[in-house]
Parts: structure tokens; sequence; C-alpha cells
């Protein structure tokens, strides 16, 4: 065998000085090189099966929230029931089954585009895991999340379900069908958490009481599911216009409306008087672990709360260490720490006498920030943004918002201010808010992740929990850009943006204060108005937010201080060679992503870069 070997090399060798290539060699490189090719595709084949899988099992178990309220129109007759405890059982299950076959791919025998997808993948299964083990869905009703008001908030047509043709109205009519149901399994739920002292606080109870009382109608005409009816598109003929009647009038009189009151009754004489009267999740069975789980879905990181509490002290300092100088531009001359409380008060910053005066200055905004994008973006939706007034029936409790357009281009991405009453509202925070909710924030992220080729795993993820850190962030992040579009030369809007940033710093306070720290609702209302010159009926609403989505709040300075981070990073590194538009292509182009993962793909750029 040595003999052999040495003769076989050493011809090799004279055929290489000769110039020549043995053709069994070329040929065996040649197929070496082919199999390679298809293992990677079979493989590839593989993770695309289990992508695809996941996808399914997510929209089965909820459809609301994982397809419709994402951009995906194609489940819009289903609202699934992802709070009763035998279809978590199995949800969950099939979770752990799929992470199973996962770990039998070698993400290194992918191509580096799959070998995203993987690493997201495996991800987003071990996020679905995270609440296993916590009872969430006893807690399936609140003023800001409940799907009774989701879904009357869809019957206008102009939310993330889209109203315009026959089949869509009929959609949505199967949707209403089992709606019921849903309801009959979440007074379920209650009673079962009323027994194992998982309750609401009374005082979130007492905020979502009177969205369900209005959901309740007297009549069917009355009823705002039956809106779709008084407003049918034109092309609509005699004979589904009268079917579609029928079966809305029919369902709301005998299904909906006797359902609603049932919930309603239940709340108002059992539910209100069980609640609680302390704040945090802490006063929860296994509190503590259960709203470390949050911080860890919300934020994608292993931070505690004593850190984030932390941090948000520190965050609150740096940005009040401002405002004696911004205050003077402004024509203030008191304690630095109240200038917000003087800001709120001057009758000067609130011009508006009606709604309209409100949007139309809105979309003012956004054509000045449209003529400015390109500067600053090489990768740019091609989907507009629409601009529309939060709805009256959720108006009280919202909170502004972005929804993102369909996929299919049934409707268009939305930022949806809420304006209670126009005299009172407050035009220094305009811009900022326009840069968060519309673009360069979530209208850039969202609308581009609609037009990019991925899996829909990936492609359907800007409104999950889990994805908050990325998504929030960046729209915090869009916020500081104000400086670069020339916003911010104008002190007014500068304040907008500081008392904003200031905003998610207290958020940080107040949620692990609350949570963690045994602060009450009045406590956290408190500080909100000292430190941000809010009024009491907005403080409050933004306590009771973060009573009822615990570590949500955390996500927008979390996440907006690692692409802050991130940047720097980068600043520093390429020194010269640094584009920003070229960052921001790395940051959003590849769609939703955990900060960790968003971490290793900068960094990966920046050596690519030197």
């Amino acid at each position: 065998m040595p003999i052999k070997r040495s003769f076989r090399a050493s011809t090799l060798l004279t055929l290489m000085l000769l110039g020549c290539a043995p053709a069994n060699y070329a040929l065996a490189d040649t197929a070496a090189s082919s199999q390679a090719v298809v293992r990677q595709t079979v493989v590839k084949h593989q993770l695309d099966q289990l992508a695809d899988a996941f996808y399914r099992a997510r929209v089965k178990f909820d459809p609301l929230q994982f397809a419709t309220i994402n951009g995906d129109g194609r489940y819009g007759d289903q609202l699934g029931l992802s709070i009763a405890p035998k279809n978590r059982a199995r949800y969950f299950a099939s979770i752990h089954a799929l992470q199973k076959q996962l770990q039998h791919i070698v993400p290194a025998t992918l191509p580096e585009k799959e070998q995203l997808n993987y690493a997201l993948l495996s991800y987003e299964l071990e996020s679905a895991l995270h609440f296993e083990h916590f009872p969430e869905h006893l807690l399936p009703l609140n003023q800001l999340d409940n799907v009774p008001s989701t879904l009357a908030n869809f019957a206008s047509g102009d939310g993330a379900q889209a109203l315009t043709t026959v089949k869509e109205y009929q959609a949505y009519l199967r949707r209403l069908q089992q709606l019921p149901s849903w309801i009959d399994q979440a007074i379920v739920n209650m009673r079962e958490g009323l027994r194992l002292g998982i309750v609401q606080p009374k005082a979130i109870t007492t905020a979502m009481l009177p969205q369900f009382q209005q959901l309740h109608s007297k009549t069917v005409e009355a009823s705002i599911f039956y809106t779709p009816i008084t407003h049918f598109p034109k092309q609509f003929s005699h004979s589904d216009q009268q079917k579609l009647r029928t079966g809305f009038a029919t369902l709301i009189r005998q299904h909906l409306n006797p359902s609603l009151q049932k919930l309603v009754q239940f709340l108002e004489h059992d539910y209100l008087a069980a609640g609680r009267s302390s704040t945090g999740y802490s006063d929860l069975p296994n509190g503590a672990a259960w709203y470390q789980m949050r911080i860890k879905d919300n934020t994608t990181t292993d931070l505690n709360s004593e850190q984030i509490h932390a941090l948000g002290l520190q965050e609150v300092a740096r940005i009040q260490a401002e405002f004696p100088a911004l205050g003077v531009r402004l024509g203030y001359s008191g304690a630095p720490k109240d200038l917000p409380l003087w800001v709120a008060a001057q009758v000067k910053f609130k011009p508006f006498t009606t709604d309209a005066q409100v949007l139309e200055r809105y979309r003012q905004i956004d054509t000045q920030v449209r003529v400015q994008l390109p500067k600053l973006f090489s990768l740019l939706p091609k989907g507009e943004l629409e601009l529309q007034l939060e709805p009256e029936l959720s108006r009280a409790t919202a909170s502004d918002h972005y929804t993102p357009p369909s996929a299919d281009g049934t409707h268009k991405g939305v930022f949806w201010p809420v304006v209670n009453d126009p005299r009172q509202y407050d035009r220094t925070g305009m811009v900022t808010l326009f840069l968060h909710e519309g673009q360069p924030g979530h209208h850039l992220h969202g609308a581009l992740l609609k037009e990019m080729s991925l899996p829909d795993f990936r492609k359907f993820n800007t409104e999950n929990l889990n994805s908050a850190a990325f998504t929030e962030g960046w729209a915090l992040y869009a916020e500081s850009m104000g400086k670069e579009l020339g916003l911010y030369d104008d002190p007014e809007a500068y304040f907008g943006y500081l008392r904003n940033d200031l905003l998610r710093a207290v958020r940080l306070v107040v949620d692990t204060g609350m949570h963690t720290k045994g602060w009450t609702r009045e406590e956290a209302i408190t500080y909100m108005q000292s430190n941000l010159g809010f009024d009491q009926a907005r403080a409050k609403n933004q306590v009771e937010r973060y009573m009822v989505w615990p570590g949500q709040a955390l996500s927008y300075k979390i996440g907006a201080s690692k692409i802050l981070e991130l940047r720097a990073r980068a600043e520093k590194a390429l020194g010269a060679k640094f584009s920003l538009a070229k960052f921001h292509a790395v940051v959003i182009g590849d769609g939703t992503l955990p900060l960790p993962i968003l971490e290793q793909r900068v960094d990966q750029w920046i050596s690519r870069s030197l």
C-alpha cells in the first residue's frame, strides 16, 4: 500500500508539473461539488418544510394574532381558540416536536442565507414555549388587548381585516360567528383564575368594562358589528347584500348580543368584586418568574429587573440634564425638572380645534419626511403610509399605534393617532410620534418586510410581543433621526423628542417598579406626572397599560439602546468608510431580528467592510 500511494502521488505531481490533470480527479472534484450542492438543497428543503410547519401551527393556534394583525389576510375567516387549555397543550406539544426535528439539521451545511432562517426558526420555537408553564390564558381580557374589541374595530373595514369584497365580508361574518365560543371560554378561564388567585386588578376591570358595555347594543342596527352592512361597496349585488344583511343581523340578535350581555354581567357581578387591590405581577402565583419571562420575551435579552430599573433611572437623569439649555430656548426660566409641566400648561402649544386639523398637520410632517428619507436609506418600501384617527370605541384607552400593510395589498400600513380632544392636543410631540409610528419607524420596517422574499414566519412578524425589542427599538431609534432630517432645529420639536425619550426611560422605572418593587398604581401615576408633565388621565392610561402588558414597555429603550450602541461601534471601527444608509440596510434589510442575532449581523458587516 505505501508503494502504491507513493506511485500515485508521484504520478499526480508529474502530471501537475506538465500542466495536465488526470480526468478522474477532475471528475471526482465535480462529483463531490455536485454532491455538496445536492446535500445543501436537501437540507434547505427540510428547513423550509419545518418553517412552513411552524407557521401553520402558529396560525392555527391564533390566526387573529399571528396572521391577520401581522398583515396576512388569508385566515380572515378563522378566530381560533388559543385560550382553551387543550389547544394550548396541543400547540406546545407541536412546538416541542418541531424543535426535535430542527435539531437534526446541521446549520453549517446550509448556505448563509438559510443559516439565518435556521437561527430565527430556532429562536421562534424556543420563544413559543416561553409561557408554556405560565397561565397567560387565565387573563384573557384587558382594556388594551382583547378579542371582542379587536374584532369590533375591524368592522369599519379600515383595520387589519379588509372588507372590500363579498368574500371578505363572508370571512368576517364566519369569524364573528366564532366569537361567542371564545367569550364562553374566556369566562371559564376567568372563573378558574378567580379560584387560583390569578385575576386582574380592580382598576383594570373598571377600565375595560365600558368597552364591553358599548359592544352590547339594544338593537341590531345599533351594533358596531353591523357597521359593514351600512356601507356596502357599490359593486355588491342586491342578492349578496340581502344575504349578508340577514347573516349579520341573525348573528347579532341571536348570538353576539346575548354573549356580550353574559360577559358584561360576569365582569360586573363576579370579576370586579374579586379583583386585586394590588398592582404588579409580583402578587400573582409564581409572579416573579412570570415577570422575568415577560422581560426575556419582550427584550430578547437576559437582563433582570434590577438592571433595567437602574438603566431607567440613569436615562431619566441623562435626558433631564438637557432641560436647562432647552428651557431657555422655549422661554422657560423655572426649575429644569419642571419643564414638561410648564410645556403641558402652555396654550400656545395647543393650536388645534378639530380632529381634521391634527390629521392635516401629520400629513404635512409626512410630506417633509418623505423628501428627506432617500438621504438616509437605500432601502425604502413601495407601499404608501395612510393616516387615520383611532376609532371612537377604543379611543379612551388606546395608545397611538401603527398597523402594517397586508402582503396582498388589500390594505395599506396605517398610523393611528389618538385624539380625544383636539383642543388639548399638544403639537410639540407630533414630529417625534410620526417618526416612530410612521416613517422611518414602524412603516419603513413593516412595509419593507411585506415586500421581501422571506418565509412566512419571518414575513408576518412585526406585531408579536417577542419581536418588540426590534420593532419598537427600531421605531424609537427612528425618533433620533429627526436630527439628521433637520426636524429638531425647532426647539419645540426637539423638546417633543426629549420628552418621548424620557417617557421610554420612565417606563423602565415604572414597569419594573410596579412588577418587582411593590409600587402601587397611584405611585406609578404620580412618578409619570412629575417627570413627564402628563395630566392624570394620560398618566393613568399609560400606567394601566404597563399593568396588563408587563415587560412590553421595556422593549423600546432596550432595543433602541442596542441599535445606537451598534451604530457607534460601526462608526468607530469603519471611520471614513462608515455609511449610515448601509448601516440602516444591515439593520432592517433582514426583517425582524432578536437583538443577539442583530448584533451578530452588524459585527459581520463591520468585518466585511474593513
